[in-house]
């Protein structure tokens, strides 16, 4: 694949819920032209049911562990693929470790809390972390979580900055660090 074949690339997308891992991920699959594969569609189609039912009927400690094993599973395969983790997969056990050890490239797509904001807003009813928070609470939630989370994000070998930029732009810009792309 990308003009040569016998070669195999896995690309692995991480972030906070909101930051545009499943938007850049189809794009940048098509422009590599692999497969997308979205964690959380992944495991909705598993269990049959949306990942807030998940949460809801089964609890966190089922979703954590199906989303442990469909990792495993996902990279033993042998095809190319872009992959959108949901925000909270590199974060638990040692699948950070299993991300990075099994892919060719691990992207953090950071963004800054107030872009966050207005993008998890409108969606919040659908986010089974944030469904149960005020507009006002939401600040303070994000910034624990993403100080919690950085240290996992931040062992991406790519970290991308995406607020004020364009889906497409970030995808140039991916494919420009992986080498791609002459800068």
């Amino acid at each position: 694949m990308y003009g040569k074949k016998n070669i195999t690339m896995k690309i692995v997308l991480v972030g906070y819920m909101g930051s545009g891992k499943s938007t850049i991920g189809r794009l940048l699959a098509n422009k590599l032209a692999v497969a997308f594969i979205d964690l959380d569609d992944y495991l909705e189609a598993k269990y049959g049911m949306t990942i807030k039912d998940i949460f809801d009927k089964k609890g966190i400690i089922f979703f954590r562990k199906a989303e442990r094993n469909a990792l495993k599973e996902l990279v033993k395969s042998t095809e190319s693929y872009v992959l959108a983790t949901g925000g909270g997969a590199p974060c638990y056990g040692d699948n950070m470790k299993l991300i990075t050890a099994s892919s060719d490239a691990v992207v953090y797509l950071k963004m800054n809390i107030p872009d966050l904001i207005v993008r998890l807003l409108p969606e919040r009813s659908q986010r089974p972390l944030i469904s149960h928070l005020k507009e006002s609470e939401m600040a303070e939630f994000l910034g624990k979580h993403l100080f919690e989370r950085a240290p996992y994000y931040n062992q991406a070998s790519i970290v991308l900055s995406v607020q004020q930029q364009s889906p497409e732009a970030v995808v140039i810009q991916i494919q420009k660090d992986l080498g791609l792309l002459n800068a």
